[in-house]
């Protein structure tokens, strides 16, 4: 069996595709895999990493505001349709299973055109401009929210969820939380702004140090690397309470999630293929930065289910994050209410479910 991935940019597009190629390698240890991506983008260090084969080709996005770059985003488009073919050729896979960012437009396009079986992996509730383009040429249309279905043609659409959802079951909440420093005992709130942080929620974090200290909780607050010292220094300065810990980047994330009782978080679809899976009650900030406001849009579709609050970033202070969080974190009926409403909207068989469909258009 060999199948050919791509997808690239983010995290968020990089890390289901490795999910999944983990899962087919543990059902399948004579499956082959080739990478398409690009140079310049994080899959470039994030796969050869995991010892699977790499190729790139050269592609960047449409501006969204008419500009001559368009012109020459549609001239490498179509010289990455060409190189994309003789990638393929040359690999001749069974399958291509695109799972987002602008490198997946003329590699599966490519595919689909070589009449290989193809699919694309929609991660957020509103898909981009390039699924939106691959969806009249592929095979199937894996979703992970509900609400994706009505931008694609409904007789390719399957529900498979997100295949990171599987990597985060089984794993030690009481290795992750000694790992981070925090009591065993004591309930937990992860605070995060994404592996790079967010200066919002920075700012409304330090603010709110010295009101948690004293709460009967711990704080988990993870800033970021480019935002760490800086915000060290501004805890030193308020008086850093024992019961707040203070992190620059978590690396085993799966754990220390595994450990977490409340999380505040963007929402990202990977982070919240994540929580729900782990069946974890979330505090939202969507960055109102991203495409199509699709992370607000992610949000809403948890906190419809009772899962988790939405907390715009416009509305964001230190007084209303203390005080939701003491809301959901205090009060064990509307915790343990939340913890099922996620748990009931998690995939902990997304691979396995991507993989099916796969076998099945390979038949």
């Amino acid at each position: 069996m060999k199948i050919a991935v791509s997808g690239g940019g983010t995290g968020g597009h990089i890390y289901p595709a490795l999910a999944l190629i983990r899962e087919i390698q543990k059902e399948n240890d004579q499956a082959e895999f080739l990478y398409i991506g690009t140079n310049n983008g994080l899959e470039s260090k994030l796969v050869p990493r995991e010892n699977i084969s790499f190729k790139s080709i050269h592609i960047t996005g449409f501006k969204r505001k008419l500009s001559f770059e368009n012109v020459k985003t549609i001239w490498r488009f179509l010289k990455g349709v060409r190189d994309s073919k003789k990638i393929l050729k040359e690999f001749k896979p069974d399958i291509v299973i695109g799972t987002g960012g602008y490198v997946c437009g003329p590699v599966v396009y490519a595919a689909a055109k070589l009449h290989i079986p193809t699919i694309i992996h929609e991660q957020n509730s509103v898909p981009g401009l390039t699924n939106k383009f691959l969806s009249r040429y592929v095979s199937k249309i894996a979703i992970c929210f509900d609400e994706a279905k009505e931008f694609f043609p409904k007789d390719k659409v399957v529900f498979t969820g997100n295949p990171r959802a599987s990597e985060v079951i089984g794993t030690d909440g009481i290795k992750g939380r000694l790992s981070a420093g925090l009591s065993t005992t004591e309930p937990c709130v992860l605070i995060v702004g994404g592996s790079r942080g967010a200066r919002p929620i920075n700012e409304a974090v330090i603010k709110a140090i010295p009101e948690f200290a004293g709460k009967p909780y711990q704080v988990l607050y993870v800033t970021g690397e480019v935002h760490y010292e800086d915000v060290k220094k501004e805890a030193e300065l308020i008086g850093n309470p024992k019961n707040v810990v203070i992190k620059p980047f978590i690396h085993n994330m799966p754990e220390v999630l595994a450990g977490t009782d409340l999380v505040v978080a963007r929402a990202g679809a990977t982070t919240l293929a994540e929580l729900t899976s782990l069946g974890i009650p979330s505090i939202l900030i969507p960055s109102p930065y991203v495409t199509n406001n699709h992370q607000e849009k992610n949000a809403r579709s948890l906190s419809s289910h009772g899962a988790a609050q939405v907390l715009l970033e416009k509305d964001l202070t230190s007084v209303v994050l203390v005080k939701e969080i003491d809301r959901i974190l205090l009060n064990k009926d509307i915790l343990k209410e939340m913890k099922q409403k996620s748990r009931e909207m998690g995939v902990p068989d997304s691979a396995v479910r991507l993989y099916k469909v796969m076998r099945n258009l390979m038949k």
